[in-house]
């Protein structure tokens, strides 16, 4: 294992707003926790109800299913991110808005195993473009969303990002 991969990104490498993410991954190789949170979240939802996946845990919150491909979206535009400013690309990359694209991904219309399969097939994904990037790329420097980032700090928004939703999902929907 190479050392990029263990070292916490420090608070000017993202937004102040990611800190409460990269907080949640736990020390050690940031690719093995990305890994592990595949397995992880396959395991806390197998066998929910279908019914419990299509409702939130409160009037107005997100369905278990919303929350799933929100993730599976997230992961999708963080490694976006990772590829852009890792191969150089310093053109500012746009932000996001996720109430947006809750509704219209209609994930109440899907199986709660298609998307657990989407989120395992897009994190697959991501591993594979991580793996590949050199070292030195970990450290390059971007904009996304108006505000300087590292792509080491990417990879430990993403890791902690699921972490925060699995921390919600067992919480607050399957409590």
């Amino acid at each position: 294992m190479s050392e990029h991969r263990t070292l916490r990104p420090t608070s000017d490498e993202y937004a102040p707003f990611y800190a409460g993410y990269v907080a949640k991954v736990p020390d050690g190789d940031v690719l093995a926790t990305l890994a592990h949170g595949v397995e992880e979240t396959a395991g806390v939802l197998d066998g929910v109800p279908e019914e419990t996946a299509e409702r939130g845990y409160a009037p107005g919150k997100w369905t278990l299913k919303e929350v799933l491909q929100h993730c599976t979206d997230a992961e999708r535009i963080f490694a976006y991110r990772a590829l852009r400013i890792g191969r150089g690309d310093t053109t500012d990359l746009a932000g996001w808005n996720e109430e947006t694209y809750a509704p219209m991904s209609r994930a109440n219309d899907r199986t709660m195993a298609s998307l657990v399969d989407e989120f395992r097939t897009v994190r697959e994904s991501t591993l594979s473009l991580l793996e590949g990037l050199p070292a030195d790329a970990w450290t390059r420097r971007g904009r996304a969303d108006g505000r300087e980032v590292t792509v080491r700090g990417v990879v430990w928004i993403t890791a902690g990002h699921l972490l925060h939703h699995l921390g919600i999902i067992r919480e607050r929907y399957l409590a």
